[in-house]
């Protein structure tokens, strides 16, 4: 970055720096735990690296934008997520049983203190989440500053929800069954949005169904590939 002249970055952080949240919604105050996973360790290394670069002048401005769960694909059906081997997130998980690529899909537990026993997740569609990227570099250059945002829809969704969400906006029934906790997984979390809504003057739009509308649509595209 230093050789080729770049001084702005956004960076692709998550809401797993915040571990197992005090209090709902997380806002970006809330104290940066002791990381639940490895993936949330990275996040956690490459926030500190980033602000390091900044104190030190090797790098102008950043926005960290600390992603919620992101789901969906483009609408036209034609760009989407394309997990190798064995999908480690829900959605893909959906729409490959869906499919059939998978006999059935596995829900990691139903006894977690929410509505339905399931763990709750802000799902967030993939195209408001290319909106805030845009929105977070003009907002970091015409203000000139440096930003850490959650960007999320403000809402939690169990589990279960996201599966009654596919199965009614795309008439598929999904075989699902209970299976057990995954050790570091987070009971519930979702977003205050308000700091990145105000400052980049941005906001989710796509629903939940939107979403695995969108995500079901890329499948059934790849299939025919």
């Amino acid at each position: 970055m230093n050789e080729f002249g770049v001084e702005n970055l956004v960076f692709s952080s998550s809401c797993t720096v915040y571990g197992e949240p005090n209090y709902l919604p997380v806002t970006e105050d809330h104290p940066i735990k002791q990381a639940e996973s490895p993936y949330g360790f990275t996040k956690q290394v490459c926030e500190n690296m980033i602000a390091d670069c900044l104190r030190s002048n090797k790098l102008t401005r950043a926005v960290i934008l600390r992603y919620f769960n992101a789901i969906g694909a483009h609408p036209s059906g034609l760009i989407g997520e394309l997990p190798i081997g064995t999908p480690n997130f829900l959605v893909p998980f959906i729409t490959e049983t869906a499919i059939g690529i998978r006999e059935h899909l596995t829900i990691f537990g139903d006894t977690y203190n929410t509505s339905d026993g399931t763990c709750v997740r802000d799902y967030i569609h993939v195209m408001d989440l290319a909106k805030a990227h845009v929105r977070s570099l003009l907002t970091m250059c015409e203000n000139d500053r440096s930003y850490t945002l959650n960007v999320g829809t403000g809402k939690g969704s169990s589990v279960l929800e996201a599966i009654k969400s596919f199965e009614k906006v795309n008439q598929v029934k999904l075989n699902y069954k209970i299976g057990p906790k995954r050790d570091g997984d987070i009971e519930q979390i979702y977003a205050a949005t308000d700091l990145a809504e105000k400052t980049l003057k941005w906001k989710a739009k796509y629903s939940m169904d939107d979403a695995m509308k969108d995500a079901w649509c890329w499948q059934k595209n790849l299939a025919k590939k």
